[in-house]
């Protein structure tokens, strides 16, 4: 036994090693024929008949669907310099689908089989269906994260801009040039502070590999590449990866149970600076922007993802402040913001949506601009042009096809946006009884209000209906809690104390409490 014990400690660490170096398991092989029928019924539409991207709803998808016959797959653990991607890289975005895109997640339609198959289809597109992939990526010894490691890789994604360039200061992705992918299609940089939107997974592993092998056909580099005057060693990709993993904003995920928009009572008065640190003490609430394709000029290309909300109000007037992280600050007529935008570029801007009267009950006006029976209020903020400085509008709708323009003073709609690095931060205010009632929503305290909100990147072409939205979700004010509550909790007490105590007095005479 003892024999044994010392074999099992020598040769197990080595067996497991062994696993770990091994390349990976050889895939299962996939049917060519069978795998252009699962091509044909579920990817055609998008990547097209040949497999070049240019399906019926490519034109739609921001970003384009992959063009197949180049071989060029964006997600890959092969070396930086072999095109051929390992069997199980197809399967992962197949099976997964690519956060942050058109691509679906096929896991629970198609059977592994048919996964198989469809691959094995895919790769005859550019003539890879015999091919192998000669080297693997060299992974090394993992780095663990560590305030040491996440300093190093800090220190390194910004040296010579080589990560920062691109991805901006605090890696939200704000552009400073305008970049575009082998095709000539327009490419934003991944904000990193949004792992939802990485397209494998924002784990460090995964992370090592972008930055080791970079994302084939886009201007995403490789810096595992000897030849590149930017190149990191294994140990130095490990520190990136642990700082980039270290950016993730997880106090701004959407969480589909939060549907309110909490708004505190201050009893002193309201921030008018968006930086303002009294704003932290806020509750945010978060939620996900979708193109509008309800009304005319309908927008399917969106850039804007979500939108974070907080509010604050007194005894006399109510603040919002709204957060979204935008790669530009698009300025119309402005020669730096025009060389960073698309043609036709417009102001950034920011709506949000309110009922002129709080309903009584759980129904809300129709969210795209309401309806004739429940009219709705329209507070946008403009960013401005290089002749005309930001500011408001007011709007009160019955439908998209009847819109009035207010003057947005005589409500007393005020405020201001602050863009920095790559976030919009704009803050709305006006007093709670403003207007008319008629007119103007009255705001009241512990009452569910309907609120919805909408978005425009003006860098990617967004205005009038072309923008993005959000259903309608609820604004709370909370009252204060005062002594009330206190004293309901006391007098509960009470009664709780007498009945134990009775209890306790009736079980003793039974003899069934002996006390302590």
């Amino acid at each position: 036994m003892m024999a044994l014990r010392y074999f099992l400690r020598a040769a197990l660490p080595l067996f497991l090693a062994a696993i770990l170096a091994a390349p990976p398991a050889a895939a299962k092989p996939g049917d060519i024929d069978r795998g252009a029928e699962v091509y044909e019924k579920r990817c055609m539409g998008c990547h097209g008949e040949e497999g070049e991207g240019d399906g019926p709803a490519a034109e739609l998808l921001n970003p384009p669907p992959r063009d197949f016959s180049a071989g060029q797959y964006k997600i890959k653990t092969t070396a930086f310099d072999d095109m051929v991607p390992n069997d199980e890289d197809l399967l992962r975005m197949v099976r997964d689908g690519m956060p942050g895109t058109a691509m679906p997640g096929w896991g629970d339609i198609l059977s592994e089989q048919e996964m198989w198959d469809v691959i094995a289809y895919i790769k005859t597109f550019a003539g890879l269906e015999e091919e192998a992939p000669s080297v693997q990526l060299e992974y090394g010894e993992q780095v663990a994260s560590s305030a040491e490691s996440i300093a190093a890789g800090e220190k390194l994604f910004h040296e010579d801009d080589r990560c920062s360039e691109c991805h901006g200061q605090q890696g939200r992705g704000d552009a400073v040039k305008k970049l575009k992918d082998d095709d000539g299609n327009r490419t934003w940089p991944r904000n990193l502070s949004k792992f939802w939107t990485f397209r494998a997974s924002n784990d460090p592993k995964d992370i090592f590999a972008r930055v080791s092998v970079g994302i084939p056909g886009t201007q995403m580099p490789s810096f595992a590449d000897p030849k590149s005057k930017k190149k990191l060693s294994v140990e130095e990709r490990w520190h990136v990866a642990n700082y980039v993993a270290s950016l993730v904003k997880g106090e701004e995920v959407v969480r589909p149970e939060n549907t309110v928009v909490k708004a505190g009572k201050m009893d002193s008065p309201l921030p008018d600076a968006p930086d303002d640190p009294i704003w932290r003490e806020a509750a945010p609430a978060t939620f996900f922007l979708v193109p509008q394709i309800i009304g005319k000029e309908r927008f399917f290309t969106p850039s804007n993802d979500t939108i974070t909300v907080r509010a604050l109000y007194n005894a006399d007037e109510i603040a919002f402040l709204l957060e979204w992280d935008d790669r530009t600050n698009s300025i119309p007529g402005d020669d730096k913001a025009e060389k960073i935008a698309d043609e036709g570029m417009a102001e950034d801007a920011v709506a949000i949506q309110l009922p002129v009267v709080i309903p009584k009950g759980m129904e809300k006006p129709y969210f795209g601009m309401g309806d004739t029976a429940n009219p709705v209020s329209l507070w946008q903020w403009k960013s401005g042009t290089a002749e005309e400085s930001q500011g408001f509008r007011l709007y009160n709708a019955k439908g998209f096809e009847d819109v009035s323009e207010r003057d947005a003073a005589s409500v007393n709609l005020r405020g201001k946006g602050m863009f920095t690095d790559g976030t919009w931060r704009v803050i709305m205010r006006r007093p709670l009884r403003a207007g008319d009632p008629g007119t103007d929503i009255q705001f009241e305290e512990g009452r569910f209000i309907p609120i919805a909100f909408a978005a425009w990147d003006g860098s990617n072409g967004e205005k009038g209906s072309q923008h993005t939205m959000t259903t309608w979700y609820w604004l709370l004010l909370k009252p204060d809690a005062g002594s009330k509550p206190l004293i309901a909790a006391i007098a509960v007490a009470l009664v709780l104390g007498a009945a134990l105590l009775w209890w306790g007095r009736a079980a003793a005479k039974r003899g069934g409490y002996k006390g302590v």
